[in-house]
């Protein structure tokens, strides 16, 4: 299997890539085609796809800010059982990340991560790819050590239509002894996550100012 970039919607992985994103992801996850120019050519997002035998059977986005010495993954899709897929993507990010912070004269500190809440609601499919199911995916990230912040969590649809999507945690994966993140440290990286996103939708809003009021956010268990 090859751990390959993408960084270019001309590039024929990138159309594997799409198609694999439309297979499993909710509609309102999933950038159009075109809207993906922009992004790729971002030095600062990154997107993998694992190939195997010539074809998309994986794939992972993330980004490393290195004024706050964290990242986070964006999204990452197994798209069949079987081929060691999580692992792999898993284990090439976290490289990957980790030469960018030293390069950049950090550690890496954290790492955060919108993951699905079966438990609220259990309506996504993910393309019938049991791995992607969304319990599976849960526990095998808190196995990883991923811990949810404790506040009701939405974030802007990615249709661009000013909606909320809920039905999910924002989570952090701490590589350090920490119990709590700086509610303003938590807005910061959503603002700054978000910011391409218009217009925001009013929960959204509301959800941030009120972490830039709260001293400490809680890292829970998943």
């Amino acid at each position: 299997m090859e751990y390959t970039r993408v960084n270019d919607i001309a590039d024929p992985l990138f159309a594997g890539l799409h198609q694999l994103m439309s297979d499993i992801f909710p509609r309102e996850e999933v950038l159009a085609f075109d809207l993906w120019k922009e992004p790729l050519e971002d030095p600062g997002i990154r997107v993998f796809v694992a190939v195997h035998e010539g074809k998309v059977v994986g794939a992972t986005e993330y980004r490393y800010y290195p004024q706050d010495d964290i990242a986070m993954t964006d999204f990452t899709i197994i798209g069949q059982p079987g081929l060691g897929i999580g692992p792999f993507l898993a284990n090439h990010r976290e490289a990957d990340l980790r030469k960018l912070a030293a390069e950049a004269g950090g550690s890496l500190k954290g790492m955060f991560a919108e993951i699905y809440d079966p438990y609220q609601s259990n309506d996504h499919e993910f393309g019938g790819v049991k791995p992607m199911d969304p319990f599976v995916r849960r526990e095998v990230l808190a196995h990883l050590g991923y811990r949810r912040l404790n506040f009701s969590y939405v974030h802007p649809s990615w249709q661009g239509d000013g909606e909320a999507v809920d039905g999910l945690d924002l989570c952090f994966l701490p590589y350090q002894e920490i119990s709590t993140l700086e509610g303003a440290f938590i807005a910061k990286f959503l603002l700054t996550y978000y910011s391409v996103l218009e217009p925001k939708p009013a929960q959204w809003i509301e959800m941030v100012e009120n972490l830039q009021a709260r001293p400490a956010v809680e890292l829970l268990p998943l």
